[in-house]
């Protein structure tokens, strides 16, 4: 049985590692896509650090993704701003896929973490 057991247990650790490994990539890779939907999409206007300090920004006025404004905002209203768009932003959901945008939502909570 104490055999069966270390098996069994090395089995279980084994899948968990696994399983560790190869989502690892998938996070790295949902990351550098939603930084690059930002830079395609959203960039010309809130800049690449989400500050709006673009010149395009600077003459719509645009908030900055990293304010405490932003940031204090719930997911769910994050996403609904990208999806159906707010006073002069366009609506992206048509554009982009409900995973974009959720990966979108993530980056932007990465940029209000950089801020300086």
């Amino acid at each position: 049985m104490n055999k069966f057991t270390n098996r069994a247990g090395f089995a279980v650790f084994s899948v968990i590692l696994a399983g560790a490994w190869l989502l690892t990539p998938a996070f790295k890779v949902q990351a550098k896509d939603a930084a690059s939907t930002f830079d395609a999409k959203c960039a010309m206007c809130h800049a690449k650090n989400g500050s709006g300090d673009s010149p395009m920004g600077k003459s719509m006025k645009v908030p900055d993704l990293r304010s405490k404004a932003v940031q204090s905002k719930s997911d769910a209203e994050l996403h609904k701003i990208i999806t159906d768009g707010a006073g002069i932003m366009p609506k992206y959901g048509t554009q982009l896929s409900k995973q974009e945008i959720t990966d979108l939502v993530a980056y932007i909570r990465h940029l209000g973490g950089k801020k300086k």
